[in-house]
């Protein structure tokens, strides 16, 4: 892999910190996108690390460059701003995968404190696929550098178990669903539940903007880090038909809306009557994420039960397998993106395996389910 950031600061401590992980080898760093172009022509990473604000080329416009040259696996490493927020979106909008922010000051020892997710967006970033539904995903062969070496190393389970977080179920947040939550009365508003990690906002962004305005609701889990989750869902509310916007407390699942959880908290279901809201609380990292799809899958389970419809799309991991277990068993329909669309399997394969999917499906289906299932 290969870290660009204008600081020395940064490129030192990465390369410190991932040094630790016998299946992460940093290649090469580089101070700007045009150092990291010169030695991209003799050898090219697996995935890079990527800052936004870099001098003599920033790191949108190299992106770009990248994406339209020949795709290759980013992660930004953004300052926690709201322009810095709104400049990432830019980023995730032109390719890249993941997020990991970065505070104007204590840098050391942010990225010391932080290396668990660094590592982990590393290896969800490794693990993709892209170009299979990024339109910019085109190479030119004649601009092709050589081929990228596909060998790796083993994961060091040490290493790995070292920098993880506390791996909790969703027993941290609210209690399994019981045979009675299977037995709701049946209600003409099905709700919809959508869990996405690694490639998902692209994955949302064209489920989303192919819906109708009169769509079911939708609640959403998308791993993203605090103050990027709003101008996430701003950006989405501007290019789909229907309302898409940042959940807030209380807040009722209705017809032509898309609520999306905040990031650094969960998104539970209830359920009042025959109406259907969220609340948005705190608490542990579940399944190591804070939002946790299994957290909202098992929360649709309890409340609404056969009168919801669950997704789990493209991300790396195992977040979400279990509460579509749940959500299945408690008769609501269910969908895994398929392989072919997924830019990284995991989520969808785990959920497969547990046996909790009705159905295979891929992306460009889906929007297409939740109008059929609103019907």
């Amino acid at each position: 892999m290969m870290i660009v950031d204008d600081s020395s600061v940064v490129r030192q401590v990465m390369q410190e910190v991932l040094g630790r992980h016998r299946d992460i080898e940093v290649i090469a760093t580089a101070s700007d996108p045009i150092f990291a172009m010169q030695k991209m022509k003799t050898n090219w990473p697996d995935v890079i690390v990527l800052d936004i604000e870099m001098p003599r080329m920033d790191g949108i416009t190299f992106l770009k460059q990248l994406m339209a040259i020949r795709p290759t696996p980013v992660v930004i490493c953004s300052t926690l701003t709201q322009r810095g927020a709104e400049v990432t979106m830019d980023a995730l909008a032109a390719g890249a995968l993941g997020i990991i922010t970065k505070p104007s000051i204590g840098l050391k020892d942010f990225l010391q404190d932080s290396s668990a997710d660094l590592v982990t967006a590393i290896r969800g970033a490794s693990q993709a696929r892209l170009g299979r539904f990024r339109g910019t995903a085109t190479a030119s062969t004649a601009a092709t550098p050589p081929p990228r070496a596909e060998a790796r190393r083993p994961v060091d389970p040490a290493m790995q178990d070292r920098f993880a977080a506390p791996k909790l179920s969703a027993d941290a947040i609210l209690e399994a669903p019981t045979a009675r939550h299977g037995n709701h009365l049946p209600t003409t508003d099905k709700i919809m539940a959508l869990g996405t990690s690694t490639g998902g906002t692209q994955a949302l962004e064209v489920v989303l903007t192919a819906l109708p305005p009169n769509s079911p609701g939708l609640v959403v889990v998308q791993h993203m880090p605090e103050q990027f989750t709003r101008t996430f869902a701003a950006r989405l509310n501007g290019l789909s038909r229907i309302e898409v916007r940042e959940a807030a407390h209380n807040d009722r699942i209705v017809a032509g809306t898309a609520l999306i959880a905040p990031g650094g908290r969960h998104l539970v279901v209830k359920r009042s009557g025959a109406q259907y809201f969220v609340e948005v609380v705190e608490g542990p990292l579940v399944s190591r994420h804070r939002p946790s799809v299994d957290v909202l899958f098992r929360s649709v389970a309890k409340a609404a039960g056969r009168n919801a419809v669950g997704f789990i799309m493209t991300g790396m991991g195992d977040d979400g397998a279990h509460g579509m277990r749940e959500m299945y068993d408690s008769g609501a329909t269910t969908y895994a993106q398929d392989e072919a669309s997924c830019v990284v399997f995991g989520m969808p394969k785990e959920a497969i395996q547990m046996g909790g999917v009705t159905e295979v499906v891929p992306l460009d289906r889906i929007a297409g389910l939740i109008e059929r299932h609103a019907r």
